[in-house]
């Protein structure tokens, strides 16, 4: 049992379960703030909703267009949030594992303590893939945010524009 890296070294089952206790953690503030995102999301378009039923004629394409990206949003922060949630389950699942490996690594069970190291490597990659998916699913549904914004930012420097002169002023968007 010399080449034991459980007794080797105290601090190992520490950093095996701290390391996944750690990216547990991290995973459930991402997925509380995708959630928080999601609903902010959903007010929006909650919003466009009771603007186009105020109308009393169809709107322009960039209405439109608006109403696309707030639910092409939403597609990409459920898709993040279902990453995040594989990648909260691995890690919960791979902090039980490398407890189990700590008492497998007790009873001098080596191929049980090899067959928990690779499980929890597995649940390892597993989260962190989850993590990896979920982040790129965010940044492309922040890109969306940025595109509405900048839309919204140039209707209202148009509106202000033709506030500002009535009788000629530029076109509205």
């Amino acid at each position: 049992m010399g080449n034991n890296l459980l007794s080797n070294n105290p601090f190992a089952v520490l950093t095996f379960i701290a390391a996944p206790a750690l990216l547990t953690n991290a995973s459930c503030l991402l997925a509380l703030s995708t959630i928080n995102r999601l609903l902010r999301t959903r007010e929006s378009m909650r919003e466009l909703l009771k603007e186009s039923e105020r109308e009393t004629r169809p709107r322009g394409e960039k209405f439109l267009g608006h109403v696309n990206r707030v639910e092409r949003q939403a597609s990409l922060l459920l898709r993040a949030l279902h990453f995040i949630y594989v990648a909260l389950g691995a890690f919960v699942v791979a902090t039980l594992v490398t407890l189990l490996g700590a008492v497998a690594g007790q009873f001098g069970s080596e191929l049980a303590l090899q067959a928990v190291v690779g499980l929890g490597l597995v649940l390892g990659i597993v989260g962190v893939t989850g993590l990896v998916g979920g982040c790129v699913n965010l940044f492309h549904a922040t890109q969306i945010s940025l595109v509405n914004i900048r839309e919204e930012a140039e209707t209202i420097r148009a509106r202000q524009e033709q506030l500002k002169n009535p009788p000629g002023g530029h076109g509205a968007a």
